[in-house]
This record gives structure tokens, sequence and C-alpha cells, in this order.
């Protein structure tokens, strides 16, 4: 089991934890299972279902980011892990303008490149090397969080319709 998808008090899907923080919240009274899993977790007094969906007893306010932040990880989601320079598989990311030439770090500005075209690019401009990109770099649109995650089949009645849950 990969883990347990948690809900708010409105149903609305919040974010996936490990198992054993899921059946703490149980014992604490601060979740009530909407889905039990298939294992059963076992004390020497006590046995428990290991859940496969909680749902929280009170609502929680959870502020939505208007952006998705660019990290490393971000980036080469979104290129699909290929170089924007040579197509190759990518492990790094780039500053297309070179922040030390006033580049801004934003999506528009990122790429993610192999160390190999990373370094030979170093802080020149493409103009400058007579590279071209193939795309257009832009911000993604939907949380990558939710486009990578693999959902188990207990939780689809839950995610229909929603696509903002973050992996805990």
């Amino acid at each position: 089991m990969s883990g347990t998808l948690v809900l708010n008090a409105s149903y609305e899907p919040l974010c996936v934890i490990p198992v054993r923080r899921a059946v703490v919240l149980l014992l604490l009274d601060k979740a009530v299972v909407e889905q039990p899993g298939e294992l059963v977790l076992r004390s020497e007094r006590l046995a428990v279902v290991a859940p496969s969906v909680v749902r929280l007893q009170r609502f929680v306010r959870v502020p939505r980011r208007t952006r998705v932040a660019i990290t490393r990880r971000a980036v080469l989601a979104r290129d699909g892990e290929r170089c924007a320079y040579c197509a190759g598989r990518a492990d790094t990311i780039d500053h297309v303008v070179p922040r030390s030439r006033s580049g801004p770090h934003a999506w528009e500005n990122v790429v993610a490149a192999c160390a190999r075209c990373n370094h030979r690019k170093a802080d020149r401009l493409l103009s400058e090397l007579g590279w071209e990109l193939g795309f257009t770099p832009r911000a993604p649109r939907a949380p990558l969080a939710a486009q990578g995650h693999v959902a188990v089949p207990d939780w689809e009645p839950y995610l229909v319709g929603w696509q903002d849950v973050s992996v805990a």
C-alpha cells in the first residue's frame, strides 16, 4: 500500500500520507475511515485495519498556490526529463538567459538540460552559441504532483473532478 488519501471534512482531497500517520489520526479521533484498506496493523493489545481513505473530523482551510513553485523536480517533469538543447536525458536545469546576465528565475527562463549541454552553455546566451530551443518554456497549468501521481483504485470516487492533490 502506497499511502492513505486524506479528505477534508468537506470530502475535498487534501494529500496522501503514510499509513502509520493515518492510523495515528484515527487513534487521536482526528479522522474517520472512509475506505478501509487490506492491511491490518497489530500491537500487543490492538489490531487496526490500515485505512485507504480517511476524512478529517474538522474542516481545514488550505491556502492554494496560484502558481506552481519552480523546483528541479518540477522543471524536469514539465520537460519530460528531456534536454531542451539535445533531447537527451536531462538531469539538471538551466536558465536560458543566465542569472549572471540578469535572467529571471521564472518558468519562462528555466529548462531541463543534460549535464553536458549545461556545462557547454555555461553563462552564455543561445545566440552566442548558435543554439535554439525547440519549444517556448511556460509555467505548467496543473499542479505537477497531481499529474505524476498514480492513484489507488479505491481513491477514484474521491478524486473525480479534483486535480490538486499533493503527496506528502
